[in-house]
């Protein structure tokens, strides 16, 4: 194979890259990691896959293929994929009105879910909408996965007690939940008490295996020595040995049919929150171990990933926070440690799949309640309160949707959130007055600086954003209103030309309008910040040469041009920003 070959297979294959340059040094790091990563794959997969409706299995077998194809299209060393519980939840909430009880529509659905979701992933790969990942603000997607947490965390009590809650909805189903306690059974909240007894406990005594695990450890064999199947402790149903067939259900063409409008909008939604929320956890990791990832190429490796998913009779899959987490923590070194984890998930369902049986749900729900508390974010919201409280409200706001109308109707409202955020910083950038703070350089805003001095008959105005067709009405207001301020006293306008990132046609009038309206007052128009002339498609801004490269040589212009020369006590220090 020539030099080029290999290069073009490694730019579209990382992963066959990284065997080729594979160092020994690494193999036990790699395996102890990857085995690691399986310990908590394992009870999170089937937790995972009860949460979205699926016998355990179908957890288990969304932890394989998925893990294989992404280590030779991924770019992140550490991202491990699979079940994640914000997915899982949309999966459920999607798949169970158009199924309508029947369980080979509801695995159609869900494999057909993926697929498609997998499809717009690979899309948007193509169309370079990476940057769709940067969309949904932090404040909006801690706000809707807080809302995720609590949603799953109250969907899984009715399992502590030993019953089931038919309501959906995180409001109707609470309140069937407390109309229920009295059908609590004492056995299995036993069984629930131990499990979150172990949970707590054992990361104390035992750190090299995951809660999670140990705790469907202890339970199964207490569910298995003491016979409590029989009396009344609901466990899994038996698990089926072997690997999973590969391809579609008979019944897919004909769900698919009846359900497509339905599928398209929730594959969507899928697609956006798991991309956002995969690349939150890669990139959190690239820079801890400081190296990029290419978000174009991972928006096509999850979205290859999630079709494997769907054809090896999975469901959809995003980036594991936990699991990527313990790659990390274990001394996982290259992606290969995907490639271990995914084996050792396939053993266990070729030779122990029989134990799995044994496994309570009561602990399964114990578990699903840790992995939701550990998903929830409380400080992120502290921090928004005090830094911008319009930043908190969105993400209270974000919350609220999730638990109010579910997830699924959320994700359009989060979004649209977004945009509206969007709008309004674009559409309403900061429009500040500059002024002097003695004893130090550079130029200050007015408003955010109590002790700024504005030079009487100058007016230094900042305008933070483009200046283009939805903002030039704000810039002119803005502007006429800061020379308003100083009324009859103001000589020179000084526009600072350095944070106008942006001009159309209608921001070049809005220009020309200011312009025309300070001359008709006998102000002059001065720009700072660039020597070159504002243009827009061949239409040029005239400002009479009246140019000057920084704020501060325009400031001391303005004084030279209006004080006599002895009271001139000297320039103005530059600053950075000048």
């Amino acid at each position: 194979m020539k030099i080029s070959d290999i290069v073009l297979l490694e730019r579209f294959l990382p992963g066959l890259g990284d065997l080729m340059r594979y160092r020994r040094a690494d193999l036990p790091h790699d395996l102890a990691a990857g085995l690691a990563v399986a310990a908590v794959a394992l009870p999170v997969g089937v937790a995972y896959a009860q949460l979205a409706g699926f016998s355990a299995e179908v957890g288990l077998y969304s932890s394989i293929l998925p893990l294989l194809v992404y280590f030779l299209l991924g770019t992140s060393r550490q991202l491990i994929l699979g079940p994640d519980a914000a997915t899982c939840a949309l999966v459920a909430l999607t798949v169970a009105p158009m199924a309508a009880g029947d369980p080979e529509a509801y695995i159609a659905l869900s494999m057909w879910l993926a697929l498609i979701a997998g499809v717009f992933c690979i899309l948007a790969s193509f169309l370079k909408l990476g940057a769709m990942a940067d969309f949904l603000s932090r404040p909006i997607l801690v706000g809707f996965l807080n809302g995720v947490a609590i949603s799953i965390a109250l969907s899984q009590w009715g399992k502590l007690f030993g019953f089931t809650t038919e309501k959906r909805g995180v409001i109707p189903a609470t309140l069937e939940l407390f109309n229920k306690l009295g059908e609590a059974h004492l056995l299995t909240i036993a069984i629930s008490v131990l499990a979150f007894v172990v949970l707590f406990r054992a990361p104390r005594y035992i750190k090299r295996l995951p809660a999670a695990l140990i705790a469907m450890i202890i339970t199964g064999l207490v569910v298995a020595l003491f016979d409590l199947g029989s009396y009344g402790v609901v466990t899994l149903s038996e698990v089926p040995a072997g690997l999973p067939a590969f391809g579609l259900p008979e019944k897919s063409l004909e769900v698919l049919g009846a359900n497509l409008e339905s599928l398209l909008a929730a594959a969507a939604g899928i697609a956006l929150i798991s991309f956002s929320s995969a690349m939150l956890t890669a990139r959190s990791f690239a820079a801890k171990n400081k190296y990029d990832i290419d978000v174009d190429r991972e928006f096509a490796a999850l979205g290859v990933a999630n079709i494997a998913s769907a054809l090896s009779q999975g469901f959809a899959i995003s980036g594991a926070d936990s699991r990527t987490a313990m790659s990390d923590s274990a001394g996982g070194r290259t992606r290969v440690t995907g490639l271990f984890a995914a084996a050792a998930v396939a053993l266990v369902l070729i030779f122990f799949a029989e134990a799995l049986q044994f496994v309570p749900v009561a602990a399964l729900g114990a578990v699903l309640i840790m992995a939701a508390l550990s998903l929830l974010d409380v400080d992120s919201p502290k921090h928004f309160w005090a830094v911008d409280k319009r930043e908190f409200a969105l993400a209270m706001v974000a919350t609220i949707g999730v638990i109010w109308v579910g997830a699924l109707q959320a994700i359009l409202f989060v979004v649209f959130l977004a945009i509206v955020r969007f709008v309004q910083l674009t559409a309403r950038p900061r429009a500040e007055v500059l002024g002097t703070i003695e004893g130090t350089s550079g130029f200050h805003s007015l408003d955010r600086h109590a002790d700024a001095v504005e030079e009487v008959g100058l007016v230094m105005f900042r305008f933070n954003g483009p200046l283009v067709f939805f903002n030039a009405g704000y810039f002119k207001r803005e502007a006429l209103a800061a020379a308003n301020q100083q009324g009859d006293a103001l000589r020179w306008f000084v526009l600072d030309l350095i944070p106008l990132t942006q001009l159309d046609l209608t921001g070049l009038d809005a220009l020309m309008d200011v312009q025309d309206e300070l001359q008709s007052r006998g102000v002059r128009f001065v720009s700072a910040g660039r020597r070159s002339e504002i243009q827009y498609e061949g239409l040029h801004f005239q400002r009479e040469g009246l140019n000057f490269p920084t704020l501060r040589k325009a400031r001391n212009g303005y004084k030279k041009a209006f004080m006599p020369a002895e009271t001139l006590v000297g320039e103005v220090p530059a600053s950075p920003a000048d």
